[in-house]
């Protein structure tokens, strides 16, 4: 008989993989990652608002036959749903609990880019005593971003060492720019309504060594060049939580400690009568403002979008020792596929196959929770055409 190994007392036992992917939702991000799921998994059904629109979505990226078109509503996903599923969320973070909430009771797996609600996270225990695994934050911002940080801070421990007292600057901008600058200095790729209603939400973050905050990021804007390109970075959400997230070490003092968003360089100026809006306008004000910005400003066909996503690390142990590093993601986008697309869809579908291979546990994931883990994911999302490069500078 074949050997068998006993689950530990009071760990979870994770529901094996069955090799069927849910994809939920064919929007802006759905990239090339879907295509690479058909190839992993045994069977893949993208669901979207109507079955004609799942087909045409596939039929688009060369994928009719390769997976099956289903109409979405969650009562026919729910009665699809089988143990050891995995269902991937594109749908507005939202929508998410719910769909987590019947992926645990029918034993399923669940996987999305976005940041962790405190409505997911209220789930988190019941998954995990399900034997269901959670992955969030794996796509570009929430997700590259963790792995560069990652990346750079084990470079540096390596370096300076983790009981070396320091003082730190890591700052991590990201944004998805048009390739070819207009007068407003964006185009929308996503929802509009989502990009105003950031820049209304207050940002913390570590500035001269003391946490702060800015209740209009936008009013904190300051230039900001990358590989010798200026262009505008702003906070925006909570950067603090990340300090204990990013494993840094307690004798390192953060000085700066920064996650925020890049705009080209002339933004703030551009933006100046929205931001009078922001200001004054009330939440029905808002909502038209982002419609008539989005048919004024969108992103067409005939449009190409720009990625730029750039961590740094410096590291400052004593006037005679320093270590720096940085990570530079810079992608655009073509004909078959955004550069957005390309770093959402590649990076959640990196995660996913993990879950097919039984290689993440039960509970909640992000798409870095080790730097060997952030070194593993690095090396598979540049074999599969997602470029980037990292400079370090050595102890001095």
């Amino acid at each position: 008989m074949p050997e068998t190994t006993a689950q530990p007392a009071g760990v979870p036992v994770p529901v094996p993989a069955s090799g069927t992917v849910h994809w939920i939702g064919a929007g802006l991000s759905t990239g090339s990652g879907l295509a690479a799921l058909c190839d992993a998994a045994d069977r893949v059904r993208l669901w979207h608002r109507t079955e004609e629109r799942a087909a045409e979505s596939l039929e688009s990226r060369g994928l009719t036959g390769r997976a099956e078109p289903r109409a979405y509503t969650l009562p026919a996903l729910t009665a699809e749903l089988a143990p050891g599923d995995v269902v991937v969320s594109m749908l507005p973070a939202p929508e998410h609990a719910g769909l987590l909430a019947v992926c645990v009771s029918r034993g399923a797996h669940f996987a999305c880019s976005s940041y962790v609600s405190e409505a997911v996270l209220d789930q988190v225990p019941a998954a995990t005593a399900a034997g269901v695994v959670v992955l969030t934050e794996s796509g570009l911002d929430p997700g590259i971003d963790h792995l560069f940080a990652h990346s750079l801070i084990a470079r540096a421990r390596e370096e300076i060492g983790a009981d070396t007292t320091a003082e730190v600057s890591l700052t991590s901008y990201c944004g998805g720019i048009p390739a070819v600058p207009n007068d407003f200095k964006y185009r929308f790729s996503w929802a509009p309504a989502g990009v105003l209603n950031a820049l209304r939400s207050p940002a913390r973050y570590i500035e001269a060594g003391a946490e702060t905050t800015a209740p209009r990021p936008w009013e904190v804007t300051r230039p900001h060049v990358v590989d010798g390109e200026p262009f505008e970075v702003y906070p925006n959400r909570d950067s603090i939580p990340f300090v204990d997230q990013y494993g840094l070490p307690a004798a390192w003092k953060p000085q700066t400690f920064v996650r925020g968003t890049l705009r080209l360089d002339g933004w703030l100026d551009a933006w100046q009568p929205v931001f009078e809006e922001l200001r004054h306008g009330d939440d029905r004000r808002i909502t038209a403002l982002a419609q008539e910005l989005a048919a004024r400003y969108p992103t067409t066909d005939a449009d190409r979008d720009r990625v730029v996503l750039a961590v740094s690390l410096d590291v400052h142990a004593g006037s005679d020792r320093t270590w720096s590093g940085r990570y530079l993601l810079d992608l655009v986008g073509d004909a078959e596929e955004s550069a957005m697309a390309r770093c959402v869809s590649r990076t959640l579908a990196l995660g996913v196959r993990r879950i097919l291979g039984d290689g993440l546990p039960p509970g909640l994931n992000r798409a870095a929770e080790t730097a060997e883990r952030s070194e593993d994911w690095l090396a598979e999302l540049a074999r599969d055409g997602v470029d980037f490069t990292l400079r370090t500078d050595e102890p001095s």
